[in-house]
């Protein structure tokens, strides 16, 4: 995040954001008041500038009380790009490490967690573009490439290579996903388009073979 762009445009940014990437949403007014997620990442900035100005007391208070009013713990020391946004939000947390690129888009329930109690590099880092479907593990120092997505409920521990998609427990990398992942798991989702992803469940019988048309649940968003 450049230190030159000013916490009002950011906060602007981040409403536009809100507007293009959830088709629920209905006015700009309606997120600034109403939007958990959109909340956090700007209570995170200010958690975050005090956490780097040394003030890592209150930089650590400000994000408890962000957590208690949006159910979203993002760790002060937390590094988040631009334009991230968190659609519902409850239940995601982010630890000290983690890095999150540009136009990441993060599901309720996710974890950017870690694997070990020692200091130094133990969480995620997570390129641009990256979408993380709901209830997704991610943890340990791992990289997600640019563009990867992330299933579902996938617990996560190994690199991501860009452009690819992870799901599963463990997460398995599929770089070709299936007719039935591409309808619904979180690679489906691209820019904004979450709503406009075909339903597997209106294609012409045959289309898919008997082990695609029950792929578990842990794909889905």
């Amino acid at each position: 995040m450049s230190d030159r762009t000013g916490f009002l445009a950011l906060a602007l940014e981040d409403v536009r954001t809100a507007m293009r990437r959830d088709p629920a949403a209905r006015s700009w007014i309606v997120i600034v008041l109403s939007y958990q997620g959109v909340h956090a990442i700007w209570h995170h900035r200010a958690a975050h500038w005090l956490w780097n100005k040394g003030l890592r007391t209150y930089g650590r208070l400000w994000s408890q009380y962000a957590r208690r009013r949006t159910g979203i713990e993002i760790h002060p020391g937390a590094t988040l790009g631009r334009r991230v946004f968190i659609d519902h939000g409850m239940g995601v947390v982010i630890g000290e490490t983690a890095v999150v690129g540009n136009d990441v888009l993060l599901f309720h329930g996710v974890t950017l967690g870690g694997t070990t109690m020692s200091p130094g590099k133990r969480h995620p880092t997570v390129g641009d573009r990256v979408v993380i479907g709901a209830g997704a593990k991610v943890l340990g120092p791992v990289h997600i490439g640019c563009d990867a997505r992330i299933g579902a409920n996938a617990v996560l521990v190994k690199d991501v290579p860009d452009g690819a998609t992870a799901v599963g427990i463990p997460a398995k990398i599929r770089e070709h996903p299936s007719s039935r992942e591409a309808g619904t798991a979180a690679s489906s989702v691209d820019a904004g388009d979450s709503y406009r992803h075909p339903d597997p469940d209106a294609m012409p019988e045959g289309v898919l073979s008997p082990h695609e048309q029950h792929e578990p649940a842990m794909y889905y968003i």
